[in-house]
């Protein structure tokens, strides 16, 4: 059974620091770009970050220079570090398991979702 299990999301202040874990299960880890996406009610998702096998990152740009994306194959886990945490980023974090040919998706998992919450 396939499972991505996300931890790590509180209540946190401005200005503070927060380590979201995603764990993956019943997939070859190295076969899939992991990312986190969020998304606050009333707004669409959102891609946060992603990492293919081989390091390479993509980050939005609101988290640029603050979240760093990293994952470990033999922890089969990927972890979003998030620093200098704004108010803007309070949401659900979704992490993402995506594995795909060309034009065609193989495989689209997610996890259950952990918030996120930033205020004073």
């Amino acid at each position: 059974q396939v499972q991505l299990v996300e931890s790590g999301g509180g209540l946190v202040q401005p200005g503070g620091s927060l380590r979201l874990s995603c764990a993956a299960s019943g997939i070859i880890f190295s076969r899939y770009v992991m990312g986190w996406y969020r998304q606050a009610p009333g707004k669409q998702r959102e891609l946060v970050a992603s990492i293919t096998s081989g390091g390479l990152t993509n980050y939005a740009d609101s988290v640029k220079g603050r979240f760093t994306i990293s994952r470990s194959g033999a922890k089969n886990t990927m972890y979003l570090q998030m620093n200098s945490l704004k108010p803007g980023d309070t949401a659900s974090y979704y992490c993402n398991a995506r594995r795909s040919v060309a034009a065609m998706s193989l495989d689209d998992y997610w996890g259950q979702g952990t918030q996120v919450t930033v205020s004073s």
